[in-house]
């Protein structure tokens, strides 16, 4: 197997250039599959905190980033969809969620969002001891006492913690989802039906959003709450203030050079 990863064959929820260089950092081994984005990825490339995988290295081993808080030191730690990357240093917290195209991108969200992470139930069985295992979509697995409550396709939240279950959002007509993959990634609506295909073809869900409903494939959606919404609204807000505090500047400096050539 390869130590290398070309960067036009990487992932393509990978947020990396694809054309300034021939190779990335490869994910090591963890959770998330081939999906999960080098932690070396978002601190050098995303977030601009680092410029080598030296400073990375560095910067890790002090303790103070956090992924589902849990302090990580590998700086090829995968990292994937719902996640939550805390730096406790610069108190700041983000979740990490899929953006237009399926790209995954970092929202800042508050301390106390910061607490749990989102988890889709993709698998169900019994095990030893008469205990239920849950299996969820970044392959952790999760044992629970009463298993009746819960079906694939429902998502649940993990306290960072203690690693229990503190909340549960169904998988059905009504629920809050958005969609990971697909042409309307990133998207956020209410499902409005249910489509069961006979055969073996895939089940749809019609999604009703702030701008029309959409029909997506239902392995593609994934039940949220409403502070989904929120962290969605302050990212905008957030991107909105920097804008104008981009533009504020910008007019600063062309009437201070308008400034000089009058003088």
């Amino acid at each position: 197997m390869t130590r290398h990863q070309k960067r036009l064959s990487a992932p393509n929820a990978w947020p990396v250039e694809r054309k300034t260089g021939t190779f990335t950092v490869k994910a090591g081994a963890g959770p998330h599959g081939e999906a999960g984005v080098p932690l070396l990825i978002l601190l050098r490339d995303v977030l601009g905190y680092v410029d080598s995988k030296k400073e990375a290295r560095y910067a890790l081993n002090e303790g103070s980033v956090l992924v589902n808080g849990d302090a990580v030191s590998d700086e090829q730690r995968p990292v994937g969809m719902f996640d939550i990357l805390a730096f406790t240093e610069r108190e700041e917290y983000y979740r990490v969620f899929p953006e237009e195209g399926g790209r995954l991108a970092l929202t800042p969200i508050d301390p106390e969002a910061a607490d749990g992470r989102l988890g889709k139930i993709v698998n169900k069985q019994d095990v030893s001891g008469g205990d239920t295992q849950l299996t969820l979509h970044d392959g952790a697995n999760i044992r629970v006492d009463d298993a009746s409550e819960y079906d694939t396709k429902d998502s649940i939240v993990v306290d960072n913690e203690t690693k229990e279950i503190v909340a549960h959002f169904s998988y059905e007509e009504g629920a809050l989802v958005t969609a990971v993959d697909g042409s309307h990634s990133g998207e956020i609506g209410e499902v409005d039906e249910i489509v069961v295909t006979a055969g073996s073809g895939n089940n749809t869900v019609v999604v009703e959003g702030d701008e029309g409903s959409f029909e997506t494939i239902e392995e593609y959606v994934v039940v949220i709450d409403e502070q989904f919404v929120d962290d969605e609204d302050a990212a905008d807000d957030s991107a909105a203030d920097a804008d104008e505090e981009s533009t504020s500047d910008d007019g600063e400096d062309a009437e201070a050079d308008d400034g000089g050539d009058d003088e």
